[in-house]
């Protein structure tokens, strides 16, 4: 069993990387650029599984971040789980995966996307931040469209054309299951 002092040093780092995941959305909905800067490692990455996002380095994530607002109107981002998984002794690395929903303003109509977030930590002298993070959506697409958008692969709408939803069925355990039931 491991001493009190390292069980409590973990919960902190825990509730830490809680603030990191919140802030997060916080400062992206109210476009605090200055403070978005905050929240990434110096050599941090931000993408997509798209591909649509890449971006190393604050500088570049900044821009990456100018070049979305420009799309976006207002938007509203929320988080409902955080999955945390410590690292080696779990003081300078965690990875982590983040569900979440976005309500956005975007080609002239409202628009609403279930993300998941794939994430590492890293703990720095200014606490934890975001060493890499990627974007996956399950859809975003009009709120009109919503009611049937599971019934196609072609779920992300961000763009003029549908294209493929980055999860469930690119998982390897998708893939895995639908072919022990015959289907893939």
């Amino acid at each position: 069993m491991k001493d009190l002092a390292h069980r409590i040093a973990r919960l902190e780092a825990e509730s830490q990387i809680r603030q990191l995941v919140a802030r997060y959305c916080f400062y992206i909905d109210d476009r605090q650029r200055d403070l978005i800067g905050t929240l990434f490692t110096d050599d941090a990455t931000l993408r997509s599984a798209d591909g649509v996002m890449n971006a190393t380095g604050v500088d570049a994530i900044l821009d990456q971040y100018d070049g979305r607002f420009d799309v976006l109107g207002p938007g509203h981002h929320f988080m409902h789980d955080v999955l945390i998984d410590f690292v080696g002794d779990g003081q300078t690395e965690a990875i982590g995966r983040v569900s979440g929903h976005a309500e956005l303003w975007r080609m002239n109509r409202m628009m609403v996307a279930a993300i998941r977030y794939d994430d590492v930590y890293r703990n720095t002298d200014d606490g934890w931040k975001f060493a890499d993070r990627v974007i996956n959506f399950l859809y975003y697409v009009a709120v009109a469209d919503y009611p049937d958008i599971l019934r196609t692969p072609m779920r992300n709408h961000a763009y003029p054309d549908p294209r493929p939803a980055d999860f469930p069925e690119a998982l390897p355990s998708w893939i895995a299951y639908e072919k022990s039931r015959g289907r893939g």
